[in-house]
């Protein structure tokens, strides 16, 4: 097993976490992440006591955790075999060397999986911290449909075969471990977490929650929301637009105040039906693409044939509630459209998540 251990200005936890994994299976790499000539010394130490044991790669200036992993597993790359695992652990003592342990006999026994240490400060961390968190596990569910107590735990293991994928994941600091669980997630890794408890190690001092760290899994929410409202603004246009041509055609007639009934084929037409059934169709092909190729980047094309099953469903509750706001409660039609949106919207982006686009987001084992 390959210890990889990110240290930014190390002290003797250092050491304890070393002791306490130390078995003739185990070979560490330690990456000096820039802490500068007033830590050489420790990093002298370490080659002193654990000799080849311990490979220490040096890095200049500080580049953040995620840069300082991917220069580790570039390293475990050169001269892993191909069953070997990887276990990344923080220089601090952040979890208990039994928890290490634990991590790593489970993923001996199931070495396709993705394992994750995870732990709770409850409410002995500051309420921004807490807040960051609760959002960001929240959003990490929505988004990916996998629930995980604690995103930002730094003790993982893995297998060695996944180094090469996670090479090309984009992110050099925190943000990098939340990008390797939404790979896990993307390519079907299953996902195992292991909760120690409702406490961290006595003495470590948790980062402050940072927006951008997280930004990874808030980038889908705020894209989807851009492309669904680039496409609202096309169907709502489009449904104005044409209802009000449609009423004004010579064979509308008004069979209630602001409701009328257009002869089509025989029978008559709702012209807010028939205007929005043409505007739906419009916006929601364009809505497909987007999110197809933009958010949640599939290139299944089944996809197009569920989208629409959801599109229709989605439509006929949007007349239904369009009807019963406007109509039942003498809204304007402009009013009422933005209402119903409102409700349907979160709606559609759960639908689209699990039923038209699941293939990203799906925590099963990949097939052998």
């Amino acid at each position: 097993m390959f210890i990889v251990i990110p240290a930014y200005r190390p002290d003797d936890k250092l050491f304890g976490v070393i002791d306490g994994l130390t078995c003739s299976e185990n070979r560490f790499i330690v990456v000096d992440d820039g802490s500068g000539p007033a830590y050489a010394s420790i990093f002298r130490r370490l080659k002193k006591e654990y000799g080849d044991n311990v490979t220490v790669i040096h890095q200049s200036l500080n580049r953040g955790k995620g840069h300082a992993l991917k220069t580790a597993f570039e390293y475990v790359e050169s001269v892993c075999g191909e069953n070997d695992g990887i276990l990344t652990i923080d220089a601090d003592s952040l979890h208990r060397v039994e928890e290490a342990k634990t991590l790593i006999s489970e993923w001996e026994k199931a070495p396709d999986a993705f394992y994750i240490g995870s732990c709770s400060f409850g409410k002995k961390l500051p309420l921004r911290d807490r807040f960051g968190s609760s959002v960001t596990r929240s959003v990490f569910a929505i988004t990916t449909g996998v629930r995980i107590s604690d995103t930002e735990s730094g003790l993982r293991a893995f297998s060695v075969k996944l180094i090469p994928d996670l090479l090309k994941i984009k992110g050099e600091h925190y943000d990098f471990e939340i990008a390797e669980l939404l790979y896990a997630v993307k390519e079907r890794i299953k996902i195992t977490e292991i909760p120690f408890g409702t406490e961290y190690a006595p003495g470590y001092h948790r980062k402050h929650f940072r927006f951008k760290d997280s930004w990874q899994i808030y980038k889908m929410i705020f894209v989807f929301m851009l492309s669904s409202f680039s496409c609202f603004l096309i169907d709502y246009s489009l449904l104005l637009i044409l209802a009000g041509v449609f009423k004004r055609l010579p064979g509308a007639v008004e069979v209630a105040e602001n409701e009328y009934r257009l002869r089509m084929l025989g029978t008559q037409v709702d012209t807010h039906l028939l205007a929005l059934i043409i505007a739906r169709i419009i916006s929601s092909f364009c809505n497909y693409l987007l999110n197809r190729k933009v958010v949640f980047k599939t290139s299944s094309r089944a996809a197009l044939v569920r989208f629409y099953i959801v599109i229709i469903g989605l439509l006929l509750a949007n007349y239904a509630l369009l009807s019963l706001v406007a109509t039942a409660n003498g809204l304007p039609l402009w009013i009422a459209q933005l209402v119903v949106q409102a409700v349907l919207y979160p709606l559609s982006f759960i639908l689209q998540r699990k039923f038209v686009f699941p293939d990203k987001y799906k925590n099963t084992a990949p097939k052998a």
